[in-house]
């Protein structure tokens, strides 16, 4: 009754809305609102205002079975020497689960400035999309990306010459928007049960990340008609997305049910965390669950919530997006020192 209470009426159509049909076989036909960029462009071609501090960038197999790959990203001019070599940021693209790519122009100018500007070496994920491929298929392409990084810090097969330059492997973020907040929140979880050393993630940083339930947020209830994530357009969104027969309380959508966390002795484990919001995005309220579980169950947590604004409000709003570079710039750089720090004591 409470999903029905706050339902828009049915003329608001949703696929319509998100700009995709659904094919005869349950596959989706997408007409992307933003170009792409493509491996082979002209890395000055961006709409940055300064192109000379733009990060240079190349396309790698991740696993071509799946179609998936890995954009690579690093600043324009190397360390200053091999001890002072670069945190690696892993990062997940937005979309829904369904929408969107690695190479979409939003996503690519993003990665590049932080490459440039953090500076630190930037893995943006081509990961499979729902409801082709429903979750957890997402979450496997995230773990193998990590095996990946694992196996380049261990120059399994030969590494990749711009990781094995630049990267120190024991700093890595995973990081992403929206979805890909959520990918970065259960992927961080998944690898507390592998062995990716030397790799060693310090922290996750999930940019308006995208959770629900079937239960309605007061946020939800009062942005149902919202410009950018209406009700309806999230609601279908989810079912897309989920295994199938699921609801928005399976623990990929709801970390936070009523029944409590799963995986609680898992999340006491994670590493340091950034979460950032807006007022006017629909789900702040559920992002706002999300901290306040991560810090009960003892997590350092950095939260970053803007009045106002809108879901994505970084792709749209240039300010915006400058501001959120500094917060993300800022939590790596004290990661790295907490990490430095701690390994400089270790050693006395």
């Amino acid at each position: 009754m409470e999903d029905q209470a706050y339902t828009p009426s049915s003329s608001m159509d949703p696929y319509k809305f998100l700009n995709i049909v659904q094919n005869p076989d349950g596959s989706l036909t997408r007409q992307t609102p933003f170009p792409s960029v493509s491996a082979t462009e002209d890395h000055q071609s961006s709409t940055d205002p300064n192109p000379s501090q733009l990060a240079l960038f190349k396309d790698v197999p991740l696993n071509p079975n799946n179609k998936t790959f890995i954009r690579i990203y690093k600043p324009p001019t190397p360390p200053p020497n091999t001890t002072s070599k670069l945190p690696l940021l892993i990062h997940f693209h937005g979309g829904g689960f369904i929408l969107l790519s690695a190479t979409s122009r939003p996503f690519h100018d993003a990665c590049s400035v932080k490459a440039a500007m953090i500076p630190s070496v930037v893995i943006s994920v081509e990961y499979r999309l729902a409801p082709e491929h429903r979750l957890p298929a997402a979450y496997d392409d995230a773990m193998e990306t990590i095996m990946w990084v694992r196996n380049q810090a261990m120059d399994t097969n030969g590494s990749d010459p711009w990781l094995k330059e630049y990267v120190d492997f024991s700093k890595c973020f995973l990081i992403g928007g929206s979805a890909g907040g959520n990918i970065v929140y259960h992927a961080g979880l998944r690898s507390l049960d592998v062995h990716i050393s030397p790799v060693k993630i310090i922290g996750l940083i999930m940019n308006e990340p995208y959770f629900s339930g079937v239960e309605r947020t007061e946020s939800e209830k009062r942005h149902i008609n919202d410009k950018i994530l209406p009700l309806p357009a999230n609601d279908l969104m989810w079912s897309l997305a989920l295994p199938e027969g699921a609801d928005r309380d399976h623990e990929y959508c709801n970390p936070m049910t009523p029944d409590g966390p799963r995986n609680k002795e898992k999340i006491g484990r994670l590493p340091r965390c950034l979460v950032t919001g807006h007022g006017g995005d629909p789900l702040v309220d559920k992002q706002r669950k999300l901290v306040k579980m991560l810090e009960e169950h003892g997590v350092e947590v950095v939260a970053e919530f803007a009045e106002g604004g809108c879901h994505g409000i970084e792709i749209f709003n240039q300010s915006k997006a400058k501001a959120l570079f500094e917060i993300i710039k800022d939590f790596v750089n004290t990661s790295c020192q907490c990490v430095s720090g701690a390994t400089a004591k270790s050693t006395l």
